[in-house]
């Protein structure tokens, strides 16, 4: 795993984290981008993962010397 999906992952959690404590001490109108924010981090964090799952499958096995 890359270091640049480790961070959006870990942005993703801290988003729903501060977006709880929104949701507990203010309410569900201002909570609710913080919670967006942590869906799209982790949608993209699904897309980047998916799209280095397919560069891998799609790239041919190296050709081995033949003994």
């Amino acid at each position: 795993m890359k270091i640049s999906n480790i961070s959006i992952l870990s942005l993703a959690a801290a988003a729903v984290i501060i977006g709880t404590h929104q949701l507990i001490t203010v309410g569900l109108m201002a909570s609710y981008p913080i919670f967006m924010l942590s869906v799209g981090l982790l949608f993209w964090y699904k897309y980047r993962t998916n799209k280095e799952r397919e560069n891998q499958d799609n790239t041919p096995p190296s050709k081995k010397p033949k003994k």
